[in-house]
């Protein structure tokens, strides 16, 4: 298979180069991303579907990856409790080698075959479950196999990768495929591939999260009040909502309930 993310850089000579080209050659590659993005959003929506179906039933998601993608799917999974006030378990990321493999490389972890689906198993992983692999190669065999095992086990997948007709998406029942082409370090699939990840995670766990009545018009009801800054902004947010003038006593009316969700339908029952 010819991977892109492989591809040789359109740029060469990259050391000769003053900051300033570096800095607006850089920008010029990331501004293709969302454009790639854009591409795939009718994959994407199919996978966000599927993902919904699947947790209104009481089922979970979970993200698969080594290096950069699993730390990527570990963020996205990490911010969904705080964000929209879902419980810790109910979005979950893995990444090959376990914890330590966040912060630092674990070698040849990713080369496992047999580990994701270990890793799946002590989570009690069942058929009410989606699992979406993060591979910008699309090769990795950590997630090849984890996704090739769920399928045999009627558990939904799948999957996020930045080349076309990659093993990963062969595997998968929901495949997105953002092509960004060669990356400006040739190979540093961080950079583009990252990048492009990130966006697709952001929009499949918010789509998600608002389908699952998670927003409100426009707003966080659910997040946790775990800072000042979370604080004031759940009081202006139920001052807004129940047309309260008093700071203090939103602030108040807040805290008691723990929610924007319910210190508002508190007053507007």
């Amino acid at each position: 298979m010819q991977k892109t993310t492989e591809a040789d850089s359109y740029y060469n000579n990259l050391e000769t180069m003053s900051v300033q080209e570096l800095l607006m050659n850089m920008n010029k590659e990331d501004q293709s991303v969302p454009l790639a993005v854009e591409k795939a959003i009718p994959q994407i929506e199919k996978l966000v579907d599927v993902i919904v179906a699947k947790m209104l039933l009481g089922g979970r998601l979970f993200y698969m990856g080594a290096g950069t993608s699993g730390r990527l799917g570990i963020l996205d999974a990490s911010e969904c409790p705080p964000t929209y006030g879902i419980a810790q378990g109910i979005v979950v990321g893995l990444i090959a080698g376990g914890d330590t493999a966040i912060r630092k490389a674990v070698e040849f972890a990713e080369d496992d075959v047999n580990q994701g689906w270990t890793d799946l198993q002590e989570h009690q992983i069942n058929s009410n479950d989606v699992v979406v692999g993060i591979a910008a190669s699309g090769t990795t065999p950590y997630v090849i196999g984890a996704l090739d095992t769920c399928n045999k086990n009627n558990i939904e997948t799948g999957c996020i990768v930045c080349n076309s007709g990659s093993p990963v998406a062969g595997v998968s029942k929901y495949p997105v495929e953002v092509v960004v082409g060669p990356e400006f370090v040739t190979g540093s699939t961080r950079m583009k591939s990252g990048t492009a990840q990130k966006l697709v995670l952001n929009m499949i766990s918010t789509s998600v999260m608002i389908k699952l009545g998670r927003v409100k018009g426009n707003k966080m009801v659910d997040m946790q009040l775990s800072n000042h800054k979370l604080v004031d902004r759940g009081t202006r947010m139920v001052m807004k909502n129940t047309g309260l003038q008093d700071y203090e006593v939103a602030k108040a009316l807040l805290l008691k309930y723990g929610s924007v969700r319910k210190a508002t339908d508190s007053l507007n029952k």
